[in-house]
């Protein structure tokens, strides 16, 4: 269950030559597989590898197993060639998500990615602790991460709540996870049989973006439910 949550969440996020992170979470947004290849070919750098993560989770969703995992090894090279040259905070946590959906898709990689992601989010907090993306990614693994080894279900709605606090601060580079971050505090609470606090957040992340599809899909989900 928790496995297909994250799949079917990183989809639903919030045509030119460089694509902005704007551009590609329109299309990861409408399932624009064309767009995010093209993207994901043009783009550069971060957005490159961002544009390649998002394709990899869109392609899972509609069954392209094979382009999933060429744009997750994509995003992976990417980001370590960035690695190596810098560190840098962004470039981490998002490393960190590409790792955690490689477990998604094989959880026979689970053991190698697993501490490779773990170790990246500590890196990632040390050098930029009021990073919204940081504590957004270490708040997406908590929540499949069981409390005995320090994840869960609170430790989720801890982080979640500290990265939409931060996403107050100004931003001006790599801005996204605004609205994801109130959607996983959501399954959090849902999780914990608070589902109206669950449900109040993934209302909250439409106002934040309201084009965000995965708390829409969520919401209409519980509404057939009643």
């Amino acid at each position: 269950m928790k496995t297909l949550l994250l799949v079917s969440s990183l989809i639903f996020v919030s045509y030119s030559t460089m694509a902005s992170i704007e551009q590609i979470d329109t299309a990861a947004n409408t399932l624009n597989i064309a767009e995010l290849k093209q993207y994901s070919v043009n783009a550069v750098d971060y957005e490159k590898a961002y544009a390649n993560y998002r394709l990899a989770i869109t392609a899972n969703i509609v069954g392209q197993i094979g382009l999933a995992a060429q744009s997750l090894n994509s995003a992976q090279l990417t980001l370590e060639t960035i690695l190596n040259s810098h560190a840098n905070a962004d470039t981490q946590a998002l490393l960190a998500a590409v790792y955690g959906m490689q477990i998604a898709v094989d959880n026979s990689k689970g053991t190698e990615y697993g501490m490779k992601a773990a170790t990246l989010l500590q890196q990632a907090n040390q050098l930029e602790p009021q990073n919204p993306r940081v504590s957004l990614v270490r708040a997406i693994n908590a929540f499949y991460t069981p409390s005995i080894m320090g994840g869960g279900l609170d430790k989720t709605t801890l982080l979640a709540t500290q990265a939409i606090e931060q996403f107050d601060l100004p931003c001006d580079t790599f801005c996204w996870g605004h609205a994801e971050a109130y959607t996983w505090r959501g399954l959090a609470k849902q999780e914990q049989g608070d589902l109206a606090g669950a449900m109040q957040d993934w209302q909250t992340a439409l106002t934040v973006d309201k084009q965000y599809g995965w708390a829409n899909f969520l919401l209409n989900q519980q509404s057939t439910a009643q």
